[in-house]
This record gives structure tokens, C-alpha cells and sequence, in this order.
């Protein structure tokens, strides 16, 4: 049974239509927006989705998500029609014609150096034509972006030639190898705020904007619904059955996880990997060359991720770099310990009383903590399962997450 949710009419909420602008969505390895979207949706706000690009059925893994994508307005798609681009721009440049200007401009100096960079910002200028457009046919009233890479340039010009206020959720790690170049500290200042889904994350915010623009930073997470998560029992099994979910791409580290898994005794652990991405056929042959227990299952939907956090003793995430996994409050609410690598803001949400961290690329240290949890009695491990809901109902709740973005929404001097 679901948990009770607040009454709309005691939320502040914004005073017109949300939109919601990321570069794919809905995408596999983004649920979390799309559990973000759903919450504010059941608070009250009325949250328009649109994605730069529309994602292909593979990454469509659920029935929510291809009803979400028919929801979904797509400005590449709507871009490529040439008689649609000049009268959206047309139209844009009539009814504001300093904002269309100002937009240019800005286009232009927030650019990476270079003729790339700059052939890439007058793309950005031209689908903001078209997004602005949509959202004033849409009645929007503010304009939110996930991630402070491509999509924010986007939403940062459409929002001056729109005239509305915009704001965007700053993950890491991408858009942090590079925040220069993503124009980070621009993007701080026109917002009207910005969501860090970590201390880390708004540290560097800090590091690269003006300390004017610091009170606009709130921490806001990333969540997961508890209540899909059912803690059960793990299941009974001589071997340790561990689980990874992700993108099979090199900044998670599974290379050094199967590494890790050859150092220990063959009936030490089995091995499930959810995801995909261009690692995959590598990584299955490295599993086979090295003899290990391993199965690569590709994408699953939600529920199907849900119940393999429940057929599991552990999940392992290796990653070499992070913000704040939803993968790790996923299995955390499903009473599971974690082992994960001691990056970004991991530690922010692991400690040694719901599962154990280790040094990123350590195959040494890895091997280790998988040993000792294998040899750790099943009620030490229910334990730290048990400490892992706990922490994530405390503070990973996407219900009450939601509830702050909502008043942050609705307010005019955010």
C-alpha cells in the first residue's frame, strides 16, 4: 500500500506549467527524472516534459516510460522542419525583438572555443527558437533542466529569448570534468537557482561561481519510492549473490570488479549485471576468459530492477567516478548493504553501517570487502540492510524531495 501523500493546497506550488528539459528522455539510465517528474505530478505542479532528442525503443524499458515519451515534446524532431524553424524564430524575434537578440549573444559568448564550439551554440540558438515557441504556447512559467551540460545551454538561451525563469539540477561527473567549458559559473548566475544533488556537487558549484550566487544553490537529491523497494529476506545461498545496474561504460569500473571477483575463491560470489552500453560485449568476454559466474542481463524496467535487488545478497557499484548513485538508495531501500568506490558524493549517503567503501580502481580492496561480506553472518548483513532503508527514507526520499523543488518553484526571488 502507498504512502499517504500531503494535501496539494498546503504545497506552495508555481502558478502555471512546469517544463522539464534534459537531452534524452525518458531514458533507461534516468529513471530518477522520471520518478522526480511523477512526484511533483502527484504534489500538484504541472510538469510539461521535453527532451532535445527522442530516445529509441531500446531505451524504453517499462510502460512508463513509453507513455512518458508520448508526453514528450522533442525539439530536434520539431527542429528539422524547415518551414516550422523560421516561423517559430520569426515569431520569437516579433515578440521580443532584444530578448531574440540578447539570446544570440549570449549564445555566442558561452560557447566552448573554436569553430566547434561556436557551429554548436548557433544550434543551440536555433532550437531554442523552437523550444521558446512551445512553451509560450504551453503557458509556461519557468523552465528546469537536468544536468548542467548541453541541455542547460539550451535551456539558458531559450530562457532569456522566452523571458522566463529557468533553473537546472547539476549531477557531476560529466559536466564537473569540464565546468569552463560548460560555462558553469554563467549558468550559477542567470539561474534562478540551482539543484546540487550533493554537498559535493554544490561545493563545486561554489568553486566555480561567484559567492553572490551561493545562496541559490540548494541541495536538493536525487530519490527513489521506498515503497517499490519491499525489504525481504536475502536469499539463503552459500555464494554471494551480488548485483550490478548501470551503463556498461568505462567510468564504472567493472574491468577492475571482475578483476577483483579472479582474486577470490571460485564459491565466493556470483555475479548478475544489469545495463548496457558499448563495454558490454568486452566485458562478457573478460567474465568468460577469466572464469567467472557472471550473467549480463541488458536493461530492465523498474520492477524487474526492483526484483533483482530482492534476489540479491549485495549490490557492488565500482565506479571511477560519481555523483550520488540512485542505483545504491535503490538497493539500500530494498534493505541490501552496498560496496561502492569512495567518489563524489558517495559517501554522503554510505558509511560503514550500511555497507563498505573502498578506493576507486582497487581491485586489492575490492576483492576484500566482497570477502569479508561473503564471511559476514546473514543477520550482520540484514543489519546493515536494515541501517540502508533507514538512511534512504530519511533523506532520498523522492516524495519529499519533490516537495522542495515545488516551493522552490513557487517562489518569485528563488
Amino acid at each position: 500500500m502507498g504512502r499517504p501523500q500531503p494535501s496539494p493546497a498546503k504545497i506552495p506550488l508555481p502558478d502555471g506549467p512546469v517544463a522539464y528539459l534534459t537531452g534524452q528522455y525518458p531514458r533507461a539510465s534516468h529513471t530518477f527524472i522520471l520518478r522526480e517528474v511523477a512526484a511533483l505530478r502527484r504534489l500538484g505542479v504541472d510538469v510539461r516534459t521535453c527532451s532535445v532528442r527522442r530516445e529509441p525503443p531500446t531505451e524504453l524499458i517499462g510502460p512508463e516510460e513509453i507513455d512518458e515519451q508520448e508526453r514528450t515534446f522533442h525539439v530536434l524532431s520539431a527542429a528539422k522542419n524547415p518551414f516550422r524553424l523560421l516561423s517559430d524564430h520569426v515569431a520569437a524575434a516579433l515578440r521580443a525583438p532584444g530578448a531574440y537578440l540578447g539570446a544570440l549573444a549570449l549564445a555566442l559568448r558561452t560557447g566552448r572555443p573554436g569553430l566547434v564550439g561556436l557551429a554548436k551554440q548557433l544550434i543551440y540558438f536555433l532550437e531554442a527558437g523552437v523550444l521558446a515557441r512551445h512553451l509560450a504556447k504551453e503557458g509556461s512559467v519557468h523552465l528546469h533542466n537536468h544536468f548542467a551540460d548541453s541541455s542547460a545551454n539550451l535551456a539558458m538561451i531559450t530562457a532569456h529569448m522566452a523571458r522566463l525563469p529557468f533553473s537546472f539540477t547539476l549531477h557531476g561527473p560529466a559536466e564537473l570534468f569540464e565546468p569552463q567549458s560548460w560555462a558553469l559559473g554563467t549558468k550559477v548566475a542567470r539561474a534562478a537557482f540551482t539543484l546540487c544533488i550533493s554537498d559535493f556537487a554544490r561545493s563545486q558549484a561554489m568553486l566555480f561561481s561567484d559567492r553572490s550566487d551561493w545562496p541559490r544553490l540548494h541541495i536538493v537529491h536525487c530519490g527513489v519510492e521506498p515503497d517499490r523497494y519491499a525489504p525481504t529476506p536475502a536469499p539463503a545461498s552459500p555464494r554471494l549473490a551480488l548485483l550490478f545496474v548501470g551503463r556498461l561504460t568505462a567510468i564504472k569500473g567493472l574491468f577492475v570488479l571482475l578483476e577483483a571477483l579472479s582474486r577470490l575463491p571460485a564459491d565466493t560470489a556470483t555475479l548478475t549485471v544489469i545495463g548496457d552500453g558499448p563495454d558490454r560485449a568486452a566485458l562478457v568476454e573478460e567474465a568468460r576468459r577469466l572464469g567467472l559466474t557472471a550473467q549480463f542481463l541488458g536493461y530492465q524496467s523498474q520492477a524487474e530492477v526492483a526484483q533483482a535487488l530482492g534476489d540479491a545478497d549485495a549490490l557492488v557499484l565500482p565506479s571511477f567516478a560519481e555523483g550520488v548513485p540512485v542505483v545504491l538508495m535503490e538497493a539500500m531501500a530494498s534493505a541490501r548493504p552496498v560496496i561502492a568506490t569512495q567518489v563524489g558524493g558517495v559517501s554522503e549517503l554510505v558509511s560503514e553501517t550500511t555497507g563498505r567503501l573502498v578506493p576507486p580502481g582497487n581491485a586489492d580492496a575490492l576483492a576484500t570487502a566482497i570477502g569479508a561480506l561473503h564471511e559476514m553472518p546473514p543477520d550482520q548483513r540484514a543489519q546493515m540492510g536494515a541501517a540502508g532503508r533507514a538512511r534512504v527514507l530519511e533523506a532520498f526520499d523522492v516524495d519529499r524531495e519533490a516537495r522542495r523543488i515545488a516551493a522552490l518553484l513557487a517562489r518569485r526571488d528563488a
